[in-house]
């Protein structure tokens, strides 16, 4: 099942069919924060996802907008790093309603709640699937 990490339209598919990640961000004293979130994929390869105003990813993004993601599963992974913002006004709406296709039942454009996109720079793709054979990793630089 192993994919090109550089095939934009190939990792958007991959997200788009797990639906969910592990991201992680940078406390204001330096530690990893990392949280299951559903996540949206468009199709430029930006992800998507809601959080509280006030959780922990939001605080951290809020001063360090470094950030990581890893999807996966049945050996099969992406790993992402990248820039992560929280939008704001109609870059909110735009995303929230991007986030809220996919997750209809989401609460992202409601009060208390921050869209957050996260912009790619790094793509690494890992697929142990097959028993047989090695792993291979490779990855890709957006």
């Amino acid at each position: 099942m192993s994919f090109d990490p550089s095939d934009v339209a190939a990792v958007v598919a991959f997200v788009r069919a797990q639906a969910q990640g592990v991201v992680a961000t940078v406390s204001p004293s330096g530690s990893p924060e990392a949280a299951l979130v559903g996540l949206a994929a468009l199709d430029d390869g930006t992800l998507i996802f809601d959080t509280p105003t006030g959780s922990r990813k939001a605080e951290n993004l809020r001063h360090d907008h470094r950030v990581a993601v890893v999807i996966g599963t049945n050996g099969v992974s992406v790993q992402i790093e990248g820039f992560g913002m929280i939008a704001h006004g109609s870059h909110r709406e735009q995303y929230g309603a991007a986030y809220h296709a996919a997750f209809p039942a989401s609460r992202a454009l409601e009060p208390g709640f921050a869209v957050v996109v996260v912009r790619p720079s790094w793509v690494q793709v890992s697929d142990a699937s097959e028993h047989e054979r090695p792993a291979t990793v490779t990855e890709a630089r957006w």
